[in-house]
């Protein structure tokens, strides 16, 4: 039995330029495959630490306090996209709001807001160790950046003021 036979079919079976196509969407698919799943695989088999984040709210309007008032976020699940995160809302503290006036002299002094205040919440959830770039859903989480805080019932934005990943 000849390799190549006189129709050009591989071992009488299969074309040469068609089993060329076959490996090349095989590669296509496998390749697609690698990029989207193989960090969510290193990511699952890694081992998982503890990581707090701090995130502020800065001079929120007497409405949005009022809503959270009226319903704590403390205990939900935080959401990214369409799908709940592997991270909760473990507190959320209402602060006063501080804000710099220019009095009339030209000083510069902290002012109390009479209206505004400072929504701060605390979000815990797992991390693989040793990450370079910890997130939280497609977020990446580190201090000075702001992050979308979105529950099911609620969505603002804030800035996150510390990151704490446990070290075991």
């Amino acid at each position: 039995m000849k390799l190549i036979n006189e129709k050009g079919k591989l071992f009488g079976v299969i074309n040469i330029v068609d089993l060329l196509v076959l490996l090349a969407a095989i590669a296509v698919v496998a390749g697609v495959g690698y990029k989207l799943f193989a960090p969510q695989i290193a990511d699952a088999t890694a081992a998982q630490v503890d990581m707090t984040v701090t995130v502020r709210v800065r001079g929120a309007t007497p409405f949005l306090v009022a809503e959270l008032e009226r319903n704590s976020q403390v205990g939900k699940k935080l959401v990214s996209g369409n799908s709940y995160v592997n991270a909760k809302i473990t507190d959320m503290k209402i602060e006063d709001y501080v804000q710099q006036v220019t009095t009339a002299d030209g000083r510069i002094v902290d002012a109390l807001d009479g209206t505004k205040k400072d929504v701060v919440f605390t979000i815990e959830t797992t991390v693989p160790k040793d990450t370079p770039t910890p997130s939280i859903g497609t977020q990446e989480i580190r201090a000075g950046r702001t992050m979308i805080v979105k529950t099911n019932d609620f969505e603002t934005t804030g800035n996150i003021d510390s990151v704490d990943i446990a070290d075991e």
